[in-house]
């Protein structure tokens, strides 16, 4: 409570705060005005039912099971990052822009990344009006309509980037993740009050299990996030013009969970993709086409196999973003130039090596980690058979992890200020 008074006593902080939380009532106020055409009570009824479309809502920020102009909320600006990542790794180029050249080369990387989205935006939101119109939620659309509504979905996308990136710029958390974190907290009122008209006195014991599973969770959330291996290092002692300098001691810390809810981000915008793909191709005359869109989507609708390809998917991005954040020959160049080696361990190629391998091992268990939570629903829904309390591992992981993002990015402003003070 006092950090809390502190933030709000500063005022620059307080402006920051107050315009972030001006941007995402905007936000909501646009995640609750339906496209025109929409059954209200059959999209209750299929995002009720539809594990993977309940993933999806989280992600487009609540957006979508109000079929709202936002209905794809910010995926598609998310897919085009992940496509923009994988190129980094396999494009020389835009791996020198985005790592090199600075804040002009970052620059250059966003705008891309921007570019990029619009034809997926469109891409994708007519992937999911052909999936409402199959589930006679969106009913009567001619080809002008559904070229209306494409375009409303895809401005909708574009509003929501630039508001994410408005909100980065203020530097209290980055953008996206924030605003995912709002559709969250705004579905809680609806969660709550579906779980207490469903409320069954018999199923007590199987609550408390609920609520005990969820804290644990958060605990481990949070021990995950917070958790580190401090790699030491020393500086070898100088002289200069007779003056000893250096010969210090520190530490370098390497997180357990570097990627942070990116993986799960990631993963969940390819684990979808088969789902649009099936339900775009059965809607196809060609009974080939037709019948190859029925098996996709029967396929990713057996919560055994999409369980198996989220949590392998989650793995495998948690090592992929890692390697992309975390870059061993880099910090050991670096080391090296400035004099610090890792007692024991010579430098250069050797430390490199070393980096590398305790990285791979600590990001081991944060992968394994990552994907336990991402599955935890389904899980959780098997063993317990309730479908009105979902226990959204993804939800909640978002939810912590921007939390404390925030509250360390408000924390190093209150410290840049103290310095300044004195």
């Amino acid at each position: 409570m006092e950090k809390i008074f502190r933030i709000f006593q500063v005022s620059d902080i307080r402006n920051k705060i107050l315009f972030v939380l001006a941007l995402l009532v905007v936000y909501r106020l646009a995640a609750n005005i339906p496209l025109p055409g929409v059954d209200i009570e059959r999209v209750q009824s299929l995002f009720e039912n539809n594990q993977i479309l309940g993933l999806l809502n989280i992600f487009s920020g609540g957006g979508l099971s109000n079929i709202s102009i936002v209905l794809l909320g910010i995926g598609p600006y998310i897919t085009a990052s992940i496509i923009m990542q994988v190129l980094t790794m396999v494009v020389p180029q835009l791996e020198q822009m985005y790592k090199e050249e600075g804040e002009a080369g970052r620059q250059k990387f966003t705008m891309i990344t921007r570019i990029i989205t619009i034809p997926l935006a469109v891409i994708q939101t007519f992937g999911m009006i052909s999936l409402l119109k199959a589930q006679q939620i969106l009913i009567n659309l001619s080809s002008f309509d559904t070229l209306i509504l494409v375009i409303i979905a895809t401005a909708g996308t574009i509003f929501l980037m630039w508001l994410g990136e408005l909100i980065t710029e203020k530097k209290i958390g980055n953008g996206v993740s924030i605003m995912i974190f709002a559709g969250i907290v705004a579905s809680m009122p609806s969660i709550l009050s579906r779980v207490f008209s469903t409320f069954d006195s018999a199923e007590l014991f199987t609550y408390l299990i609920f609520l005990i599973i969820g804290l644990v969770t958060i605990a481990g959330v949070v021990f995950v996030n917070e958790g580190q291996r401090n790699i030491p290092i020393s500086y070898a002692k100088k002289m200069h013009g007779g003056r000893q300098s250096g010969g210090s001691s520190t530490h370098l810390p390497l997180r357990v969970n570097q990627a942070g809810v990116i993986p799960i981000i990631f993963a969940v915008s390819i684990v979808l993709f088969p789902s649009f793909v099936g339900s775009v191709l059965a809607q196809s005359s060609n009974t080939t086409l037709a019948s190859a869109g029925s098996f996709l989507t029967s396929v990713f609708q057996d919560q055994l196999i999409y369980g198996i390809v989220y949590f392998t998917l989650v793995i495998l991005f948690t090592y992929f973003y890692t390697a992309v954040v975390f870059d061993p020959k880099k910090i050991a160049e670096n080391l090296q130039k400035q004099g610090g080696f890792i007692p024991g361990i010579r430098p250069g190629k050797n430390t490199q090596e070393y980096l590398g391998r305790i990285t791979r091992r600590i990001t081991l268990f944060g992968s394994i980690f990552l994907g336990s939570i991402a599955v935890l629903p389904i899980v959780v829904q098997g063993f317990t058979n309730i479908s009105t309390l979902t226990l959204g591992g993804t939800s909640i992981l978002i939810a912590v992890s921007v939390v404390i993002e925030m509250v360390k990015q408000m924390e190093s402003q209150l410290v840049m200020r103290r310095y300044d003070i004195y």
